[in-house]
């Protein structure tokens, strides 16, 4: 039970992260959001990359390969690829697509991990993908048909393979390094690769310092709990119920970002909210809950 409540706080300051980058949409770009989360990552979690630095080494020479390919994958292009989408589409394709993560993550388990797939795991995907759908749509199923996809969606499909792919691949990353180590090891590569694309956007050095001293609390926010808390606890989830049921908890995304734009951004709830609410928590039910009872 506790890994559960561990993976819903980890999705509700996710979630909470969505409605800040509505908030600063427009003052800070993709890249520089990007850039200096990791940046700040980097800096807070450098003492203990210095303690650890002959181990972590080690790592990289044994396992280079593979730790390239995940920081590639969960660190320099998971965030970077969603924050250039959701610059060019709107808020309810993301969260169609977003709601995708959980199928892919138990179709690149099978495919690359040969984990089973029960059929009340596949009836509780479904079943929560349709409470996102519900919800995103405000209960008016007809209005699917008025969806059109630009550029930004693509961007947003990307993103959401990459995470889905990182957390099928996170199983091979090596056993020498702690969970902690892994991170600041992947933060350390997925930094290096995004610095080049940093420098090409040609910021001014008045403006990144415009912008780091306006918006200190959103960095504070997405290093410490954004990053280092939320991965933390998404792969607590992994190592201890799989890729396949963690996933599942992306579902409740759209659900509280619904809440906190309630709080924060004086949106309505509506009627619809709660109905996806019973549809997205009995989903998850079904993939983590009854095939649970019945091992």
């Amino acid at each position: 039970m506790q890994v559960y409540v561990l993976l819903v706080l980890c999705v509700l300051f996710w979630s909470a992260n969505f409605v800040l980058g509505r908030f600063v949409a427009g003052a800070i770009e993709p890249w520089e959001l990007a850039f200096f989360r990791w940046l700040g990552v980097f800096v807070v979690t450098l003492p203990f990359l210095l303690l650890h630095v002959k181990k972590i080494w080690s790592a990289l020479k044994q396992h280079f390969g593979i730790l390239v390919v995940l920081s590639a994958l969960g660190i320099a292009a998971f965030n970077t690829l969603l924050y250039i989408g959701l610059q060019k589409t709107t808020a309810t394709n993301a969260l169609l697509i977003n709601s995708s993560i959980p199928m892919v993550i138990v179709l690149l388990s099978f495919l690359i991990l040969k984990t089973p797939i029960a059929k009340i795991q596949i009836a509780g995907i479904l079943l929560s993908t349709l409470g996102v759908v519900f919800l995103v749509l405000k209960g008016d199923i007809h209005s699917i048909f008025t969806l059109s996809f630009n550029p930004g969606d693509f961007w947003v499909i990307a993103s959401s393979v990459c995470w889905a792919s990182y957390s099928v691949l996170v199983k091979f990353r090596p056993s020498s390094l702690s969970s902690f180590e892994f991170f600041i090891t992947t933060v350390s590569l997925g930094l290096v690769m995004l610095l080049p694309f940093y420098l090409a956007q040609g910021y001014t050095w008045e403006r990144e310092v415009m912008i780091l001293t306006h918006y200190t609390w959103v960095f504070a926010y997405v290093v410490l709990f954004t990053s280092i808390l939320c991965y933390y606890l998404w792969h607590h989830g992994i190592a201890h119920i799989g890729a396949g049921k963690t996933g599942q908890f992306t579902h409740l995304m759209p659900l509280f970002g619904s809440f906190l734009a309630y709080l924060f951004l004086g949106e309505r709830l509506e009627w619809y909210h709660f109905g996806g609410i019973v549809l997205i928590f009995g989903g998850i039910y079904l993939c983590v809950g009854i095939k649970k009872k019945s091992m």
